[in-house]
């Protein structure tokens, strides 16, 4: 995404259902319209990684199916 982020100081994160419960876990946020921002659940303070909805899907789809 190029151009201004999006305001993230009220955003609702919650962790992805592909998080593993042993601390490595993604967390993202809805509603962001054009883009699924992602952290680091254990540096929620951290970078941020804006991806389109179309990378997104195909990340999810990838952990799904065991792609490489």
């Amino acid at each position: 995404m190029r151009g201004t982020r999006p305001d993230l100081t009220a955003a609702v994160w919650r962790k992805s259902t592909y998080s593993d419960g042993g601390g490595d876990c993604l967390e993202l946020t809805d509603g962001i319209p054009g883009t699924v921002p992602v952290r680091d659940s254990k540096n929620p303070a951290g970078p941020v990684l804006f991806v389109t909805p179309a990378v997104w899907a195909a990340f999810v789809d990838c952990i799904r199916t065991g792609a490489r």
